[in-house]
């Protein structure tokens, strides 16, 4: 089972064991890490937006629905979009 680490702006550090394919907004749903999501996870916003430290490699590939939001660049990716394949470490971004 694939670990991710989610850090938020104060620093703490959530680690947890996730099933491979869930994407990192459901991971942090199910384990209780805020993280905003105003379209419900549908990918037309970006108040979901993640900075991955490290595992990029372990992330779904960046797909349409995040280009067509803008979040074309690393690290930054839609926790929403972004299916675990592996271990990885992001940064959530408060609003």
């Amino acid at each position: 089972m694939p670990t991710v680490t989610f850090i938020s702006s104060d620093g703490k550090r959530t680690e947890v064991e996730a099933e491979s394919g869930q994407t990192l907004l459901q991971i942090a749903l199910d384990h209780n890490v805020d993280m905003e999501h105003a379209c419900g996870g549908n990918g037309f916003c970006t108040t979901c937006m993640c900075k991955v430290k490290s595992g990029m490699e372990n992330l779904s590939e960046r797909n349409d629905r995040e280009e067509n939001m803008g979040v074309v660049d690393d690290p930054d990716r839609l926790s929403c979009q972004s299916q675990v394949l592996g271990n990885v470490e992001v940064e959530v971004i408060e609003y």
